[in-house]
């Protein structure tokens, strides 16, 4: 089988793996860059059957398919395959496959070009390995968590709370303590709900559940019992289509970083509505410019010289639960602090 013409050109010829074989499978042709990603020379490889890059994870029907499509229906065929190195390392290449037949229609052999994605589809694997590990953990937090944190520690507090007679929590001065369980259990079980629903997206196909809650009210509510409350001002803000746990757990995590990157010495967060379409949270922080928030919503990126404890990952997570809604979110730094904005309409 003769090369075709446009195989040789250069920038097909610097881009791809190109090899062609007889009508046996015997390799006639190989450039540069096929050895280069097989490690295999021309010499190793000229006249040996194209199986010596055969990895073994393919089904003898993958191949069946493309010598089918090739042969009798006569057309291109494409997939992506895995190789076998010289070295017995295994790589991805996304590969083109056409027969071809002489002046008599008969078989000639076939000729591929190929592209080698080895990176793309690694990345790609530990993605979705990841993912599952993501979805174990949602279903751990869904099911086992919640009998924890819904079921048995109310039942315990509550019956904690009905056999402590008056005088004794008077006594022991216990009001204070038991405030900040019941608070702090009810705000837990409020993040909880926030975090489940999130972790719910994870599923194929989810949809986020939506209902029209007045944002002050939901938003206030949230931060019962939390201990920067008084620090926040929250106007009048609109009736609003939302995942209410989650939009608030999006909004309080603007807050927190308001306060946390803050060196006032009467630190503070405001919310309100700029216009009828635009919801802003104010700080009179640090400051975040436009540039930074783009950096800072990249996973596990914190300032260098950061003082404060954090993750890196709660803006990114902030983000995505905006963008979840349909919303579109945008930061403005000012004289004094940070402006986040979110169109809401």
């Amino acid at each position: 089988m003769k090369i075709p013409l446009f195989l040789t050109h250069p920038l097909i010829d610097a881009a791809s793996l190109i090899s062609i074989t007889d009508s046996r499978g015997d390799i006639t042709y190989v450039n540069h860059k096929f050895c280069q990603v097989s490690g295999y020379s021309v010499t190793e490889v000229m006249g040996r059957n194209h199986r010596i890059l055969n990895s073994g994870l393919h089904p003898k029907s993958f191949w069946a398919n493309m010598y089918y499509i090739t042969t009798r229906l006569r057309q291109v065929w494409n997939s992506i395959v895995i190789n076998k190195a010289k070295d017995q390392h295994n790589y991805y290449v996304d590969t083109y496959i056409w027969a071809s037949y002489d002046d008599n229609d008969i078989l000639e052999g076939w000729a591929s070009v190929r592209q080698d994605v080895t990176s793309i589809m690694e990345s790609f694997n530990e993605l979705v390995k990841k993912n599952s590990y993501l979805e174990h953990a949602a279903k751990i937090l869904r099911h086992d968590m919640h009998s924890g944190i819904n079921t048995y520690i109310p039942r315990g507090l509550n019956g904690l709370l009905r056999r402590l007679p008056q005088e004794v929590i008077e006594q022991y001065k216990l009001e204070a303590p038991l405030k900040l369980l019941k608070e702090g259990l009810a705000h837990t079980q409020k993040v909880y709900t926030g975090v489940k629903d999130f972790t719910n997206l994870v599923r194929p196909n989810s949809v986020l559940e939506k209902g029209v809650y007045d944002l002050k009210s939901s938003l206030s509510s949230y931060l019962d019992g939390t201990s920067y409350k008084d620090q926040v001002m929250i106007l009048d803000l609109p009736k609003l289509e939302v995942n209410e746990s989650l939009f608030c757990t999006a909004l309080d995590n603007l807050i927190r970083n308001g306060l946390r990157y803050n060196d006032s010495e009467t630190k503070f967060v405001k919310i309100y509505m700029r216009d009828d379409r635009h919801l802003a949270v104010e700080d009179n922080g640090r400051g975040l410019s436009a540039d930074e928030f783009r950096y800072y919503l990249r996973p596990y990126t914190r300032r260098r010289d950061q003082k404060e404890k954090g993750t890196g990952i709660g803006l990114g997570i902030c983000y995505a639960i905006i963008q979840e809604h349909g919303f579109e979110m945008t930061c403005e730094k000012l004289e004094h602090g940070t402006r986040f904005e979110v169109k809401i309409r």
